[in-house]
């Protein structure tokens, strides 16, 4: 992900939190909300239950690599916030990607 492409003011991540808008499964929860830009941004968030640092981390980096190689599933002009839960440190990879793709299908 490009810097440009990432939420990060705390500001932010509360008005699209606040939108209520939102969809989830076993895995994730997503709330998304328009934005004036002409391209989609992210955030991510992994609570510290999740696990230590080096694991929230990993999640972190695997989620980026996800996002970046479907770029074409997320609308322009949306931000997301993407909240990992505490399930998905039972799955490897391919299924984390599965289940975000599954998602974000339901979406649109």
């Amino acid at each position: 992900m490009k810097k440009n492409e990432i939420v990060k003011k705390n500001q932010d991540f509360k008005k699209i939190l606040e939108t209520k808008k939102r969809i989830y499964n076993k895995f994730y929860s997503i709330y998304y909300n328009d934005n004036n830009l002409n391209i989609a941004r992210f955030g991510l968030s992994v609570g510290k239950r999740i696990g230590n640092a080096v694991t929230r981390n990993k999640i972190k980096r695997q989620l980026k690599n996800i996002i970046d190689k479907n770029k074409n599933l997320f609308k322009n002009n949306k931000d997301y916030i993407i909240i990992v839960r505490r399930e998905i440190l039972d799955c490897n990879f391919k299924e984390m990607e599965q289940q975000l793709l599954n998602l974000l299908k339901t979406l649109e």
